[in-house]
């Protein structure tokens, strides 16, 4: 990451129920919070209504925001095969608004991102909102915690291009 231009990071945390997010502006040395929040489509709207209003959400924080890259979380499952499909299409929405602007969309394992801001790969979601509130310098917790693993996300993101920086030649 050029050190002097600033960067603007949108973190994605996809839920169907609530979709994370965070927006991030940075230069490598320090970060500046834009915004942070959940989207909610109603409980009872049909699973493609809310993709649509997901859809729709993603995107007026693109518009809004511009951001020169999307860093949204990867797929995690464990036994329920209806929710990680659920999940796959709400992160298919996600990026598909980003790709529709030509913005790159990368992507990040919960526990790359946990690590990245805690140095904990395990760390507990008030872990993460304690680090975030303090690497942003927040006055107050980011809440929900969906809205934090959007911060997170965007910090994840920052953290891995400073890194390949690092080490192109």
């Amino acid at each position: 990451m050029d050190r002097k231009k600033q960067q603007i990071i949108l973190g994605i945390d996809p839920g169907t129920r609530s979709t994370g997010f965070g927006i991030i502006k940075s230069d490598g040395y320090t970060f500046e919070t834009l915004d942070y929040g959940c989207i909610r489509p109603p409980a009872k709207l049909p699973l493609q209504e809310k993709h649509l209003v997901i859809f729709r959400g993603i995107e007026s924080l693109i518009e809004k925001y511009l951001p020169d890259a999307v860093s949204i979380e990867s797929q995690f499952v464990r036994l329920n095969v209806q929710s990680a499909l659920k999940l796959s299409m709400t992160k298919a929405v996600c990026t598909l608004a980003a790709t529709k602007r030509g913005i790159p969309t990368f992507e990040y394992t919960p526990k790359k991102v946990k690590l990245a801001v805690t140095a904990s790969g395990n760390a507990e979601k008030l872990q993460v909102q304690k680090m975030i509130k303090l690497l942003l310098q927040l006055k107050e917790l980011p809440t929900p915690d969906d809205a934090a693993d959007g911060l997170a996300l965007a910090i994840c993101h920052i953290n891995q291009l400073n890194f390949t920086q690092r080490i192109s030649p």
